[in-house]
């Protein structure tokens, strides 16, 4: 028992040695990743007012438009009719579906509606990625990927509206190579969980699409309802990963194209009311993240120092003749939209629970064991909720050295954590109610009643989202689909 104390005490005070250094290294981690981003809260700022409009287009494109659909047999057919009833020249536009492993009558409607349809069953591969992979090479055999100028994305339950197309070949027409719309929501009242997807997708309107396409900058891809030139796929579609929209995104930037974003189209789609899929859904959304930044965020990295590494898209004729001083702020934006994009995909989450583990709730509560707990603050923090309770109250704690200062403060730690979590919950509330009074014109109307108690439930969102984070580090994840059923059609949205 005295060698393994000994060995317990020398290798405690060992590490507690370690505390000073790396707690100045943690404090300027912590410095500097918030600092990185400062700039964004301009963005944030300026997306409230301003965001890019297009001219009316002088041409009217050739498009393809690619459905991924898995037993989609309840929605398809309705997204099918709004885009059938496009004020757009039905003769411009062919739609091709790949049924997906079905074994509902998913691939008879759409026939039957006079689309293209390809049926792929594969139990190994059977991620969205894999299934545009799939489709795309068929299209690529039977038409030639490049006989359509650019190609729409959409999933099974989407609706557009009746000129969603036409708006977005304005943003086609103007020169954008890669362009996403405005996500609005189905069953955005149907339960807390509906209006929180409803929140995540408006605030990144807001928060993120809005002022970087106004600024000319990247902003980035979300799963469905965007434009692409049929350039981007000249070689094949290869982002199988969970999270394809993000390995697009990611890959798209590092290769010099700026994704815009087209306000004035809007198409529906629809959320899931079931706890278990949504946090399924979040689960891959984390682990394709992580995949994604394995696989594309060197690139961009790479991209931020060395300029036109790994940049496919040239510059044009127009560009080449621009002043010599000219060209280097044009190289400044495209390095700026690197980092930017680079920023997006940085799992800080991941970063911030490992600082925290290593440092603040081991190395600490080591240094603790032999410099004892002084004046430890029980509300520490910079949240509202901890401003209000060192108002009322003072309480510190003081705990001599030993092993009951190694494990207060390991408690203090953890409560520090809980504690400011609780009070980001509480300011977090405020949320839904200011991201939808900004949308309160374009989304369907819900009693005050329903949006007080939804937003009481809505931080849990953000809440799993960060710890599906951390459980994606660990765990192998699936790609499953999300069951569809709403009987919604694009009429029974129309604000006209």
């Amino acid at each position: 028992m005295g060698f393994i104390s000994y060995l317990f005490d020398n290798i405690i005070k060992f590490l507690g040695s370690l505390y000073p250094v790396c707690r100045n290294i943690n404090n300027f981690i912590g410095w500097l990743l918030p600092t990185l981003v400062i700039y964004q809260t301009g963005f944030f700022i300026l997306g409230l007012f301003f965001t890019r409009k297009f001219k009316p287009a002088k041409k009217k494109h050739k498009y393809g438009i690619v459905i991924a659909a898995r037993n989609e047999e309840n929605v398809i057919g309705n997204l099918i009719d709004s885009i059938h009833k496009q004020d757009y020249p039905g003769d411009l536009l062919t739609i091709f579906v790949v049924a997906d492993n079905c074994t509902d009558k998913t691939a008879e409607i759409v026939r039957k509606k006079g689309c293209i349809c390809y049926e792929r069953f594969d139990n190994e591969r059977k991620t969205k990625g894999f299934a545009l992979e799939y489709l795309f090479n068929r299209i690529e055999e039977d038409y030639g990927r490049s006989s359509f100028e650019g190609y729409f994305v959409f999933d099974a339950d989407n609706l557009l509206k009746k000129d969603y197309i036409s708006r977005m070949n304005d943003a086609f027409d103007s020169g954008e190579k890669m362009i996403t719309s405005y996500r609005n929501i189905k069953n955005i009242d149907e339960n807390w969980i509906t209006m929180s997807y409803a929140v995540h997708w408006l605030r990144t309107i807001r928060t993120y699409h809005r002022a970087r396409s106004f600024l000319r900058l990247a902003t980035n891809i979300q799963g469905t309802g965007y434009l692409f030139a049929s350039e981007v796929v000249s070689n094949g579609w290869h982002y199988t990963s969970l999270t394809e929209d993000r390995g697009l995104t990611a890959d798209a930037v590092s290769q010099g194209y700026r994704i815009s974003y087209q306000d004035a189209a809007e198409f529906y789609d629809e959320q899931t009311p079931d706890y278990k899929v949504a946090y399924n859904q979040k689960l891959r959304w984390s682990k394709g993240l992580l995949i994604n930044f394995k696989e594309s965020g060197w690139k961009l990295f790479i991209n931020i120092f060395c300029g036109k590494k790994f940049v496919k898209v040239k510059w044009s004729n127009e560009v080449k003749k621009y002043p010599w001083w000219k060209k280097v702020l044009i190289s400044l934006k495209d390095r700026f939209i690197m980092f930017d994009t680079f920023m997006h995909l940085l799992p800080t989450n991941v970063i911030n629970i490992t600082r925290w583990l290593l440092v603040t709730l081991i190395l600490r509560s080591c240094w603790c064991y032999s410099n004892q707990i002084s004046d430890i603050n029980f509300f520490a923090g910079g949240t509202a909720l901890a401003q209000v309770l060192n108002h009322f109250f003072t309480i510190k704690i003081h705990i001599p050295t030993g092993v009951n200062a190694l494990w207060a403060a390991f408690l203090v730690g953890v409560w520090a954590r809980l504690f400011y979590r609780i009070g980001a919950y509480i300011q977090n509330i405020i949320v839904p109610w200011y991201i939808l009074f900004l949308e309160r014109r374009r989304i369907k109307k819900m009693p005050i009643h329903k949006i007080f108690l939804y937003s009481l439930l809505w931080p849990i969102f953000d809440i799993v989202g960060r710890y599906t984070t951390y459980i994606a580090l660990f765990k192998k994840v699936s790609w499953k689909p999300v069951p569809h059923n709403s009987k919604i059609t694009i009429e029974d949205l129309s604000h006209d």
